[in-house]
């Protein structure tokens, strides 16, 4: 649908007029001669009064409502959408460390690494989270921002599942990552900032400390939820025959759950892929996803249209005089 955004602009259009109207006219020679030397002849005044002529008003009264259109903006308004409102501004910080290729979890009855099991769960909330920002951040022995926060949920998913074991080095930054995440999420509302830790090892890398990172994040109101993954149990064949071991021994559950109390957050424990999947689930109810829909209709700016036809009118306007000059003088030296 076509509309203007300012239609009021439209009454200015008679100015011309009465400006023309109130002020006094200019006064004319009746015996003007236009003297060429180089023709040798003389035109009387009529023979350029073409800079008067009716179709160099038309031309000026066509600009003036052009641009008067322009003004007014025209706009196209497209069809009516429901868009979901903003929620969460929501970080994910995946540990990609070398420990992640550890194949303690089940998938479809068959053994399967940590960081692929996280990879086919995370993608999957993240596709839910419709109406929230989403952003990656990958660590090991660096934390790095994979994908800034954007509601393109599609490119998110893709970028995790691309991730591979050992990108961002083979040991465990907990602190670094969660410090980027802190810092990250500054410039977002309060009580929409939140961070969702998944590591599987203990902090042994990096410059800021675990502590120091849960400070950052309490003083920013940034709630974390943070889960440790991994089996606590699995049997392995050894040369004195079956012995069970625990694989997540290394686990610093005690500080992650200081990390994630601290903040408001929830500390979760994912010994297999179903507990992992449930995890997700319940943080998806306790960080609900925009549930109200405002509608927008897309605008396109259309005033460039009026503006150009003001600019080639008014170009044609000046020229005009210059070529009925030239035709005259063509017309009398032949």
């Amino acid at each position: 649908m076509l509309e203007l955004a300012w239609p009021w602009l439209l009454l200015a259009l008679p100015l011309p007029w009465i400006a023309a109207w109130l002020l006094p006219r200019a006064r004319t020679l009746t015996r003007g001669v236009l003297h060429l030397p180089h023709v040798g002849v003389a035109l009387e005044e009529s023979a350029v009064r073409g800079l008067a002529s009716r179709w160099s008003r038309v031309l000026a009264m066509l600009a003036w409502a052009a641009l008067l259109l322009a003004a007014a903006r025209p706009q196209w308004l497209g069809e009516a959408e429901d868009v979901p409102r903003s929620g969460r501004d929501l970080l994910l910080a995946v540990d990609t460390s070398g420990s992640m290729s550890t194949a303690d979890m089940q998938v479809g009855g068959s053994a399967a690494d940590r960081f692929s099991v996280v990879q086919m769960i995370a993608s999957d909330f993240i596709q839910r989270r419709q109406g929230d920002r989403v952003g990656l951040i990958l660590f090991g022995s660096n934390a790095y921002m994979l994908t800034p926060l954007t509601f393109d949920l599609k490119t998110v998913s893709s970028q995790l599942r691309d991730a591979v074991i050992g990108l961002a080095g083979r040991e465990t930054a907990i602190g670094d990552a969660l410090g980027l995440a802190v810092k990250r999420l500054l410039d977002r509302p309060e009580g929409q900032r939140v961070v969702i830790l998944l590591t599987d090892g203990v902090n042994n890398a990096g410059e800021l400390p675990p502590e120091k990172a849960t400070e950052l994040a309490v003083a920013n109101k940034v709630r974390v939820y943070t889960i440790g993954i991994g089996a606590d149990a699995v049997t392995i064949d050894s040369f004195f025959g079956q012995r069970t071991v625990n694989p997540s021994a290394n686990l610093n559950a005690p500080m992650l759950t200081r990390m994630a109390e601290s903040t408001g957050g929830k500390f979760f424990r994912a010994r297999d892929t179903a507990e992992l999947a449930g995890i997700y689930q319940e943080i998806s109810q306790l960080e609900p996803v925009a549930d109200k829909t405002e509608t927008l209709r897309p605008v396109d700016e259309l005033f460039w249209l009026p503006l150009l036809a003001a600019m080639l009118l008014s170009i044609a306007g000046l020229l005009q005089p210059s070529l009925r000059m030239h035709r005259r003088l063509t017309q009398v030296s032949t």
